[in-house]
């Protein structure tokens, strides 16, 4: 019997096992799916690297899901399986979201305003660039840099928004975040300092949090362990079961804190018998607990344009700056996607339509069935057309090449160019919302605003999952400053 059980050592689960385990009187247990090792010097180089995105086919540390963008557009994406969770695989963008995305969250689960959540973002970070400034911190464990010496492609860019009439945003973390704010900056990135070689280290929460802790005797972390489901008793969570290595183990706990991420953590609620009652029924999963698990998520939804540059690519970070225009985030991204050619991201980060997440079956290793419907709101596919115009502009202000055309919608009429948006819709992979957070009563509501599950003593949330509205910036600095703030939670 532990204190605490944190299922899921991503993002989220390294820092609540940190901050939960530095009480030397409470024991914490972490069991995480994949690989974890004692040492930031043990990862493979693949994950140490800032500057790559280790996301090849055969890559071990990956989920792989398959998803429906639309009705006719089949998608796949990806997650960590690692320490550190997808922190571990991705471009390290550690942007904060706009004060409006705060005020709107309060309003669904009050508690969450900028003005509450503010200290814990503060406790999270060392920037290295504007620590000293008002809002920001300069002792914390995640180390925030822009770059100093941009790739060509960046500049650029970032010449193109000058001369287009953006505004020059010299920190996008910096306060007051203006949700109307548009203008282009450089990406704050939880990044290491840049070797003579290029390299950057990648420094996701198992580096900053977890591995710190790992000596602590009170902290007990598990990889290659799979939580088929949470064990109750009386209706509270007293544990999981799990399977290592084979073997089965029941591991049983005073309290839960589900950390696995948007999909997963989802998935295990299901399965676990907290959610719709009839999608439970139909799998034979007996119901703990009705909660509208899986029935609201959303994403980003993101257009790719290709594009032909004479500018070399240098060895640095996937995207090292951005132009925000209120709910539209253009990216112009540093790393190749395709051979001899470069990659420009046109994100929806407020987008209307959402989606949802529903059980395949009761088996733990099979995908759950994720439906993101895109493009279903004629209003976001304004935005976007909007959005691609003014990418267009920028590219020829660049004197890039886009590979084919970017269709004028009125010229071109609404039914082709909404064709044109479908064939290179993707999507930005910031899945949130799936176990969304909310007071009682609220028919969306999975978790309270201290990230309790409704209805069941014992188990919390504290995730991604649980963002109760559409973030306008990417998720992975919210993400560490929920689960500092669930860390407080549980301690209280």
């Amino acid at each position: 019997m532990v204190d605490t059980l944190v299922i899921g050592a991503g993002t989220a689960g390294c820092v609540v096992a940190a901050r939960a385990s530095a009480d030397p009187r409470h024991t914490v247990r972490v069991v995480e799916a994949g690989p974890v090792w004692a040492s930031a010097a043990q990862f493979p180089p693949q994950l140490r690297d800032a500057t790559r995105l280790p996301l090849d086919d055969a890559a071990p540390w990956l989920w792989r899901y398959p998803v429906a963008l639309t009705e006719e557009r089949p998608g796949s994406i990806v997650r960590g399986r690692v320490a550190g969770g997808s922190g571990t695989i991705n471009g390290c963008y550690f942007v904060r979201p706009p004060a409006a995305d705060f005020t709107a969250w309060s309003q669904v689960a009050p508690g969450w305003s900028t003005d509450e959540v503010l200290p814990h973002f503060r406790e999270l970070e060392h920037d290295y660039d504007y620590g000293d400034q008002p809002g920001h911190g300069n002792a914390g464990p995640v180390p925030v840099r822009r770059t100093t010496t941009p790739a060509p492609l960046t500049e650029q860019f970032l010449q193109a928004c000058t001369a287009a009439g953006f505004t020059e945003l010299a920190d996008l973390n910096a306060l007051p975040a203006d949700s109307a704010a548009s203008g282009a900056g450089l990406v704050p990135c939880n990044v290491g300092p840049v070797a003579g070689d290029g390299f950057r280290a990648r420094v996701a929460t198992a580096q900053s949090y977890l591995l710190p802790a790992l000596s602590r005797p009170n902290l007990t972390v598990t990889g290659g362990t799979t939580v088929s489901t949470i064990r109750f008793r009386g209706g509270r969570a007293i544990g999981a079961d799990c399977v290592r290595d084979g073997v089965p183990e029941t591991v049983w706990a005073d309290r839960v804190v589900v950390c696995a991420g948007a999909i997963e953590s989802a998935a295990l609620l299901l399965r676990s018998g907290i959610g719709p009652p009839e999608q439970l029924r139909a799998l034979g999963i007996p119901v703990v607990q009705a909660a509208p698990v899986g029935r609201w998520c959303t994403d980003h939804p993101e257009i790719g344009i290709e594009y032909r540059h004479r500018a070399q690519l240098d060895r640095t970070v996937a995207l090292e700056s951005v132009l925000e225009l209120g709910d539209i985030e253009i990216r112009p991204y540093t790393v190749a996607f395709a051979p001899d050619t470069r990659h420009l991201g046109i994100a929806l980060m407020r987008p209307h339509a959402s989606g949802t997440l529903r059980l395949r079956s009761a088996d733990p290793l099979a995908s759950p069935i994720i439906e993101y419907r895109y493009l279903a709101n004629a209003v976001d596919r304004t935005r976007l057309h909007e959005a691609a115009e003014v990418a267009g502009r920028l590219l020829d202000r660049m004197g890039a090449e886009p590979v084919g055309d970017i269709p004028d919608r009125d010229a071109a009429g609404a039914e082709h160019a909404d064709g044109w948006l479908l064939r290179l819709l993707g999507t930005s992979q910031h899945l949130s919302g799936t176990c969304r957070m909310g007071v009682s009563g609220d028919p969306r509501a999975v978790v309270d605003e201290r990230c309790r599950v409704h209805g069941v003593p014992g188990l919390s949330v504290a995730d991604l999952s649980i963002v109760p509205v559409p973030l306008g910036r990417g998720p992975q600095a919210t993400t560490v400053m929920l689960a500092e703030r669930a860390a407080t939670f549980l301690r209280g």
